[in-house]
């Protein structure tokens, strides 16, 4: 008996998953996979935010109020040598002993080999609370002090009144990263709610907000920020201070992402689908927000990827220069200001640590957002 013919509306499951396949959101991962640099911008991103905003009591072997007595000493060298100092795989550290010059009247500390102190994996330290409610001791490794009580795992130094720097560098990435990317969210809402009036109005609507931007724009960024943050009350928490900093940050960058969004807004206007909603009788607001702004999207991804690192370093150079976030707070920019003396990078040169996390940070967003770019374009040549 010859097969009956199969009906159309029945298709079978591989063809429709073959058609899903197709799908543009589809196409989009496919190019993105097999981006590796893309892959390994995100897989930084990923790590950096699990790492420092997430879980930085827990990687991180101090908390960021521990005090020791090693007051600016140098990072403990890592040994793969048992106490016998006989070749093992589990790795350990050196003790430091202190040295007073008495002629330069300088106090140092040089590395004891006699000293050994194992490290250990997920060893009990200080008491915390994970994600602020939950109580523990389990750091990620450490000394184990009940066996070795004067040990300590100083791997990046300690600053001038002795905190870990290995911690307070995960504890400052925290707010470093989350101040980019609140930033730069609050900076897409309002640049693409401006750049949406701007190019769907036209006139002279248009021409206020282009004037804004440009307003905005021709004032040079650190005397700007040098009046607003000067009008910040010294009396405020720390915590309304970042914030204020935040708002601050948004308030210069966001005519940049306006003026984009605007000449996108400006080539989709005229597209039949505005036009059949124009004719339906859609309000101007829907017109805007369900029609126009989701086709600018996935530009405006690319463009917010590419824009968190200048966030990042804008926070870094400004509290650097003692603009932005000030002690007791901790970011990357406070960590650098510690050290902007020549004092300090002469006798303590291990605090500028923090600035390779800043460069691979921001290496990773950047290979982040190149690969993005390329992959929301997928019927592109590349």
């Amino acid at each position: 008996m010859a097969e009956s013919k199969q009906n159309p509306q029945t298709e079978p499951k591989q063809a429709k998953e073959q058609q899903f396949s197709q799908a543009y959101w589809s196409l989009v991962w496919w190019k993105f996979k097999k981006n590796k640099l893309a892959i390994v911008g995100a897989v930084i991103i990923i790590l950096f935010y699990a790492s420092c905003g997430l879980f930085a009591e827990f990687v991180a072997p101090y908390r960021l109020d521990f005090q020791s007595d090693y007051l600016e000493a140098r990072p403990q060298p890592i040994t793969f040598k048992n106490a016998a100092g006989e070749f093992s795989l589990r790795p350990a550290v050196y003790g430091l002993d202190e040295e007073v010059d008495l002629i330069a009247r300088q106090r140092t500390w040089v590395v004891n080999e006699d000293r050994i102190y194992p490290l250990s994996l997920f060893v009990k330290g200080q008491e915390y609370k994970l994600f602020g409610f939950i109580p523990l001791k389990i750091h990620l490794f450490g000394v184990n002090t009940e066996k070795y009580p004067d040990g300590t795992a100083f791997l990046f130094g300690t600053d001038r009144v002795g905190r870990d720097l290995f911690s307070r560098i995960f504890y400052g990435g925290r707010l470093s990263l989350l101040l980019g990317l609140i930033g730069q969210f609050l900076t897409l809402i309002l640049g693409m709610v401006m750049g949406a009036i701007s190019g769907y109005y036209g006139g002279a609507t248009d021409i206020l907000v282009q004037r804004l931007t440009e307003f905005v724009g021709a004032f040079p960024d650190i005397p700007l920020f040098m009046a607003l943050a000067a009008a910040i009350p010294p009396t405020w928490s720390p915590i309304v201070v970042y914030f204020m900093l935040t708002v601050i940050l948004v308030f210069i960058r966001w005519g940049g992402l306006a003026r984009q969004v605007r000449s996108l807004i400006l080539s989709l206007r005229e597209r039949e689908y505005v036009l059949a909603a124009q004719s339906a009788g859609a309000s101007d607001r829907r017109i805007m927000f369900r029609h126009l702004l989701p086709g600018t999207m996935s530009h405006v991804i690319v463009i917010a990827t590419l824009m968190i690192p200048g966030m990042i370093l804008a926070e870094t150079a400004l509290s650097w220069l003692g603009l932005g976030l000030r002690p007791p707070l901790t970011s990357w920019g406070v960590l650098l200001q510690e050290i902007s003396s020549v004092r300090a990078i002469r006798f303590a040169p291990w605090g500028l640590i923090p600035v390779p996390f800043i460069i691979v940070a921001v290496l990773g967003f950047n290979m982040l957002g190149d690969g993005l770019r390329d992959a929301l374009d997928p019927y592109g040549g590349r």
